[in-house]
């Protein structure tokens, strides 16, 4: 394997949850979510060439996977609308407490709009506000005010 595929496949090994979580926040089902991992898979083998270190890496693959999401979703708004094929069969459920509740907070977070969606699951991820704000192109002092509106309104879901 080249020196370049293998500091690919390394990032990818590194990061893959990284990804798979994003695909997953803005995707509808198990399927569209392994499309977006691997168009974003892609979107990374394309500008890898080009990522030349001037952020960290972890930044770069988050504001590569965030662009690919909202571009996928772009198309699909123009696109003629498919039907999943239903094998009545999910390997992916989990049924415990923890489980139940991660995916309660997943789909109140899948009813924010894109960038805020994008913003409380950067912000879960552990990242500073600095980093938030350079993955999605804002302000530091705009990631700290939208955090507190997000906060709020993931707050107002839990009572409805």
């Amino acid at each position: 394997m080249k020196e370049k595929e293998k500091a690919f496949s390394n990032i990818v090994k590194r990061c893959k949850n990284t990804i798979f979580t994003v695909c997953y926040l803005f995707s509808k089902d198990q399927e569209e979510a392994n499309d977006l991992f691997q168009e974003t898979l892609i979107n990374l083998w394309r500008g890898f060439d080009s990522f030349q270190g001037k952020c960290d890496v972890k930044t770069w693959i988050w504001r590569v996977s965030f662009n690919t999401c909202i571009s996928f979703d772009r198309k699909k708004k123009r696109s003629v609308e498919t039907v999943p094929l239903n094998m009545d069969i999910n390997l992916f459920t989990d049924t415990d407490d923890d489980t139940k509740q991660i995916q309660q907070l997943y789909r109140r977070i899948n009813k924010l709009g894109m960038v805020d969606r994008a913003i409380i699951l950067l912000w879960l991820e552990n990242m500073s506000y600095e980093e938030i704000g350079q993955i999605i192109g804002i302000s530091t002092k705009n990631v700290s005010v939208k955090l507190v509106r997000i906060k709020e309104q993931l707050k107002k879901m839990s009572n409805d």
